[in-house]
């Protein structure tokens, strides 16, 4: 697994802020640390989160992950056209990678917390919502929490990021990152 050119691996060496990124090891805190993605962004941050639920990270802990309009599929629950063909094996609608409630990773996600934001008027809203009552039902030991943005439409605030909705939900994603730090 890479995560900001860091590779991890069964044998990986544990990164206590001693890694080989300087940067990095001058200014991150690895015990913090959260994902975030939208749309086929929160597609991989899930699949990092599920797969780190069952790999070592070599000392890395991830708190959390913020799921932004997530492509699960669209409200029909059928994929797009270019799904095989970026994902030739594919099971299509049924493929874990798009669609959390078949994969048996669900429960043992890698993070302690999960914000999943959904928009009013986007086609993917509905698998959002099943992700999160999915995720709810799945047995994980996490908190999940979710975010509707209403009378808006997939990715929002990536078009048009100085609206009052997108600094709310801005705002609501960093309030995400820092609740633990309210105490």
């Amino acid at each position: 697994m890479k995560i900001h050119g860091l590779h991890f691996s069964g044998q990986a060496k544990r990164y206590n802020n001693e890694g080989p990124e300087g940067w990095l090891s001058d200014h991150a805190d690895f015990q913090r640390v959260f994902l975030a993605g939208d749309s086929a962004g929160g597609n991989i941050v899930y699949n990092m989160v599920a797969r780190a639920g069952i790999e070592d990270l070599a000392g890395i802990e991830i708190l959390g992950a913020c799921l932004v309009h997530t492509y699960f599929g669209r409200k029909d629950f059928e994929v797009d056209n270019y799904w095989p063909f970026v994902c030739p094996n594919t099971s299509g609608i049924n493929d874990p990678r798009i669609n959390p409630a078949m994969d048996s990773r669900l429960s043992s996600l890698g993070c302690t917390r999960v914000l999943i934001c959904v928009a009013e008027k986007d086609v993917l809203k509905e698998r959002g919502l099943l992700s999160c009552e999915t995720l709810r039902k799945s047995g994980w030991d996490g908190e999940v929490q979710i975010v509707e943005t209403e009378g808006e439409e997939h990715v929002f605030h990536l078009f048009n990021p100085d609206c009052g909705k997108a600094v709310i939900l801005l705002k609501r994603l960093a309030s995400f990152f820092n609740q633990d730090r309210a105490n």
